[in-house]
């Protein structure tokens, strides 16, 4: 893939200081998607049970419940993806802004409890291979 058509693949660049601005609200979306989450795994045994019944008219009182949260999860990972934002890691809220760096495409990388952006990583490398931003400009 050429660095031009690595460019049009992301909808948007972020500079530092647009991802930056962003992380107030990627807390609060994320944060909604954990508790959606708990939820989940709180309600999956009784949903499971209530399917395995349905042919015999079996409910659940968990149900509303349990497709409110799932209804949440995808609302709100929906809502982070048309920032431009790629999810790379739920469990850890673990977000990647696309980002020009010395004339090539990289990710800003920022994870949930993190008060900003101190990382980035090529695109073709993740989490564990993340350099601090002081490191090159």
């Amino acid at each position: 893939m050429s660095q031009d058509d690595e460019q049009e693949h992301h909808d948007r660049l972020f500079t530092l200081a647009e991802a930056n601005r962003l992380i107030p609200q990627l807390n609060s979306r994320l944060s909604s998607v954990k508790q959606a989450r708990e939820t989940l795994v709180r309600t999956k045994e009784d949903i499971r049970k209530a399917s395995a019944q349905a042919e015999y008219g079996g409910g659940s009182t968990v149900g509303a419940l349990y497709i409110t949260s799932l209804q949440q999860v995808s609302a709100n990972i929906k809502a982070i993806h048309e920032l431009g934002v790629v999810v790379k890691d739920l469990d850890m809220g673990l977000c990647d802004f696309p980002h020009l760096r010395d004339g090539r495409i990289v990710f800003l990388c920022w994870k949930m409890g993190e008060q900003e952006i101190r990382w980035w990583h090529e695109t073709t490398s993740g989490y564990k291979d993340r350099c601090p931003l002081e490191s090159s400009s």
